[in-house]
């Protein structure tokens, strides 16, 4: 179960909506729990989607596995902002938000770190706030 208010997951689903209707690149944009679930947010209207239901569901859980996973080394290295996979079809990107993650799926052209600034930049949150 998801430690992410219900409040909050419709406060991220206006987020989610948002970057898809204002990010031409973004193909999926979501709220992900700790299991991979799509919690808020989903896929572009008439976007092609390169993997079946499940396929999708192992990707996202994968990458919730991954967020994680990450937080093992925070007191060392500090808190993860965001992560990138750049494949040649896509772009993935998480962005860590407490047990949860905002997930991202754009095409592949983008510059990587301007993407992540927009993005944290319409989810209105200061890096501290991402984190308990």
């Amino acid at each position: 179960m998801t430690s992410i208010l219900i409040e909050d997951q419709k406060k991220y689903h206006v987020k989610c909506t948002q970057i898809l209707k204002d990010e031409p690149t973004v193909r999926f944009a979501g709220l992900i729990d700790e299991a991979g679930n799509v919690i808020a947010g989903g896929y572009k209207k008439k976007v092609k989607v390169y993997l079946n239901e499940e396929q999708r569901k192992e990707i996202f859980s994968e990458v919730a596995i991954r967020v994680n996973k990450r937080k093992k080394y925070n007191s060392e290295l500090g808190h993860v902002r965001y992560s990138a996979s750049r494949r040649e079809n896509v772009v993935i990107m998480s962005f860590p938000v407490y047990d949860a993650a905002v997930l991202l799926i754009t095409d592949p052209g983008i510059n990587i770190d301007k993407m992540a600034y927009k993005i944290m930049r319409i989810m209105d949150r200061q890096y501290s706030e991402f984190f308990e």
